[in-house]
């Protein structure tokens, strides 16, 4: 398992395991799928967590929060064609989370941020 920065990220990457560390920038809950953003000094990249392929782990993320900080493991994966996001450096790949450490919790915003 490679350390590597959010922002390093590309198609070039994929299949590449790897082990991020960062802020929670943005989280949206499908039911069974849940999106989290992940912010370090070099960007973001998004992480997904699937509650049938890793139930242990989909539970763990279903706590997460704005800038709670945290550590995960996964693997480089291309999003489908209608998935990328032209406005992410890193449109082209998603993490698929294989493990995740809440390292530290952040209270509520006291001014949440409107643009998500």
């Amino acid at each position: 398992m490679q350390r590597r920065e959010s922002g390093s990220l590309r198609a070039a990457n994929a299949g590449e395991k790897v082990h991020l560390q960062g802020w929670v920038s943005m989280r949206r809950d499908h039911g069974g799928l849940i999106f989290v953003v992940l912010r370090d000094r070099s960007g973001n990249v998004q992480l997904s967590f699937n509650a049938d392929e890793k139930p242990e782990v989909f539970k763990e993320a279903e706590k997460l929060r704005l800038e709670y900080v945290i550590a995960a493991d996964g693997v480089v994966a291309l999003r489908d064609e209608k998935n990328k996001n032209p406005n992410m450096e890193t449109g082209d790949v998603e993490i698929i989370a294989e493990n995740l450490e809440i390292l530290n919790a952040c209270a509520p915003l006291p001014f949440p941020d409107r643009r998500y």
